[in-house]
């Protein structure tokens, strides 16, 4: 069957790596054609995949982004930065507030300045995580920024309809959002995670991408949260 991605346009910004990177592949394998963007991005063409660079906290960045794009149906939005567990009264509030900046005032501006250009029936996908509903100690922005993407992306289904707006939720995944830590400090926390998960595992970032595609291709699906965490939150 013919993907209903097939000859859409899909812009994904956050898609120099990890998650965003693979869903970009796997839109691109039904015939979509795509769109990364991302700060450590160049305007190329590889495989496919154009790529354009954008800064997500400049308003005249994200501008230049769509109008080179034109007309588009679907926006995915994986932008998010490294956050530092910390307690509140251990954190430098300013360095919270840039964390917010980024992932959800980020998408709050791609979503406002790509509408003119986004298809009326077209869709939208955030991105959340399983410390939007699941709380840890030292997590408090990261639970924040989760939560808040959730209720705003189901207040954004009413708002914007007919276009359609979904969440994505991973837990924790083997992606380069882990390269800080050295190869063995990942292998161990990976092992350590994926044992007290029921499938007994970390997540890949391809298995995250298909829920992403999921939200795009399913015309029936909207305001909704795809929990893909390996059991996480149970």
């Amino acid at each position: 069957m013919t993907s209903p991605l097939n000859g859409k346009t899909v812009v994904v910004i956050g898609g120099s790596s990890g998650i965003g990177a693979a869903v970009a592949e796997q839109a691109r394998s039904r015939g979509a054609q795509v769109v990364l963007a991302g700060r450590r991005l160049s305007s190329a063409l590889h495989n496919g995949l154009r790529s354009e660079p954008v800064d997500v906290t400049d308003n005249a960045s994200l501008q230049r982004l769509f109008e080179s794009v034109g007309r588009f149906d679907h926006l995915v939005y994986t932008a998010g930065p490294a956050v530092q567990a910390k307690n509140l009264q251990d954190t430098d509030l300013q360095l919270a507030q840039d964390n917010f900046n980024v992932k959800l005032w980020g998408a709050l501006r791609a979503i406002q300045l790509a509408l003119p250009l986004l298809d009326e029936h077209g869709s939208i996908v955030l991105t959340s995580g399983q410390l939007g509903r699941k709380l840890v100690p030292g997590q408090f922005i990261k639970i924040g920024i989760n939560a808040a993407t959730e209720a705003l992306g189901k207040q954004l289904a009413k708002e914007l309809a007919p276009r359609r707006v979904n969440v994505v939720s991973p837990g924790v995944i083997d992606t380069p959002a882990y390269a800080g830590l050295s190869e063995d400090q990942r292998e161990a926390m990976y092992a350590k995670v994926g044992h007290a998960l029921p499938v007994g595992r970390v997540g890949q970032a391809y298995e995250v991408a298909a829920g992403y595609v999921l939200a795009m291709e399913n015309a029936f699906m909207t305001g909704s949260v795809i929990d893909i965490d390996g059991g996480g939150l149970l």
